[in-house]
């Protein structure tokens, strides 16, 4: 997303990702050590694994917003993919009490960071895991995309209906930008079947949560 600072936005995004990180940790404290073992919704990954994600996802922030605080463009994830996903497995290797205090930490060190934030580190820009150039304005954004889909992949129960509806709103203005650029002229509408789902249900299967007869997958997060 390249588009200008916007403070109110930013502080109304901000508000709602410390309510779905307060979420997060809820259902963290509350889970046994045999819990965090089981599988997540996500093929191949345990909660743990994908907490470990979690983790390192607010980790590799705070990295991008140090590096902007110092005027330069960071890497989020330093030395490429590999360290990404060496830094998941470790921190799936790590015990439930240990697995939790890590991320309470790494999203109070993002939180706070953010908190120090001035203008001109919110102007910066900073490289994504998948290449792609951000402005830090718009990690809150990508942060709470990170939580509120993760949350439902945790599989303990919090369905997409739960899915905030101001994240939903913003989020299904992206996908339907991405959907028209990414479709030739005369298709760059979603499909009339996609339109009559209630928008939840509708961004659930853009982003592959929810299968919808008739239709393929959505193009995913």
């Amino acid at each position: 997303m390249t588009s200008a600072l916007d403070p109110r936005m930013l502080d109304r995004i901000v508000e709602g990702l410390a309510l779905t990180h307060q979420k997060l940790l809820e259902v963290v404290d509350g889970l046994s050590a045999e819990q965090f073992a089981e599988p997540s919704l996500l093929p191949g990954w345990s909660r743990k694994t994908l907490l470990g994600h979690l983790t390192m996802n607010a980790r590799s922030f705070v990295h991008l917003m140090t590096c902007a605080a110092r005027g330069e463009v960071g890497e989020q994830y330093p030395g490429g993919q590999a360290i990404r996903t060496a830094g998941i497995e470790e921190a799936a290797t790590w015990e439930p009490t240990k697995a939790v205090a890590e991320l309470r930490k790494a999203i109070y060190t993002l939180e706070g960071a953010w908190a120090g934030a001035t203008s001109d580190i919110w102007q910066g820009t900073g490289t994504m895991s998948g290449g792609s150039t951000s402005p830090m304005h718009d990690l809150p954004f990508r942060r709470w995309r990170e939580c509120v889909v993760h949350l439902t992949d945790l599989n303990v129960g919090i369905g997409y209906n739960e899915w905030p509806d101001y994240y939903v709103r913003l989020e299904l203005d992206r996908q339907k930008m991405a959907w028209a650029a990414s479709h030739p002229m005369g298709l760059t509408q979603f499909p009339k079947e996609v339109m009559q789902l209630p928008e939840k249900q509708r961004l659930a299967w853009l982003l592959q949560r929810e299968t919808v007869d008739g239709l393929p997958l959505g193009p995913g997060l």
